[in-house]
């Protein structure tokens, strides 16, 4: 069995009633996976925009398996040490992981945040030598458009998450840079601007397939 990991912030954890990019994913490789395969991580719920908890189970799909490692406000910086725990209990084979927004905006600057990157791949790679991972940049959020240095430091990060790709990436270990969507549009994408709304999560979920499609074979194109 292939198990995959979401790893990832706000977009990645969803709140209440929402589906997520993860359950797009879910359903995607549901259609197009040959083999048996599970959702797993160390956490199960969404977070509860209300009560300012990562507390509710209310997902709009109740069959949904909902183990992922995403949390409200969390980055790379928090991911790092918690991800080589999180594929040894689940015994991860593939990450999907969506950070770095976070990072940016409150904790590091893109220099920190692409050297927490680089820890959070040795401490899964640790947890399990073979472990794949596909990232995805930090895309899209309203934040770029009024603040030109966080902007700044969005389009720095993703240059040395590229980099840092393409160094760390070996036969045992694959790593894959996702391609953003480039039809990703914050007015009609998102529900503020940042947090994906349904046509998003189609989008953050086609960019993983698609990298894993055209990287490993794995799966298939994806028809949203």
């Amino acid at each position: 069995m292939l198990r995959f990991m979401p790893v990832g912030d706000s977009m990645t954890i969803g709140s209440a009633g929402e589906h997520t990019w993860r359950y797009r994913m879910w359903r995607h490789l549901c259609e197009t996976y040959g083999g048996p395969f599970a959702l797993v991580g160390p956490r199960e719920t969404l977070y509860d925009k209300a009560a300012e908890a990562p507390d509710s189970y209310a997902y709009a799909e109740p069959g949904f398996p909902r183990g992922h490692l995403a949390g409200w406000g969390e980055g790379w910086l928090h991911m790092a040490p918690l991800i080589g725990g999180a594929v040894r209990e689940c015994r991860a084979d593939v990450l999907l992981v969506s950070l770095g927004l976070i990072d940016l905006g409150f904790y590091t600057n893109a220099e920190q945040t692409a050297q927490n990157v680089r820890a959070f791949v040795a401490a899964a790679r640790e947890a399990n030598p073979r472990v794949r991972v596909v990232v995805l940049p930090v895309i899209p959020n309203v934040r770029c458009t009024s603040d030109a240095p966080f902007a700044e430091q969005v389009a720095a990060f993703n240059e040395l998450l590229a980099k840092a790709v393409a160094d760390l990436d070996e036969p045992r270990s694959p790593l894959l840079l996702a391609t953003p969507p480039v039809s990703y549009d914050i007015h009609t994408d998102t529900y503020d601007g940042t947090h994906p709304n349904e046509s998003g999560e189609h989008k953050i979920a086609q960019a993983f397939a698609e990298a894993m499609y055209q990287g490993w074979g794995l799966g298939a194109d994806y028809e949203g």
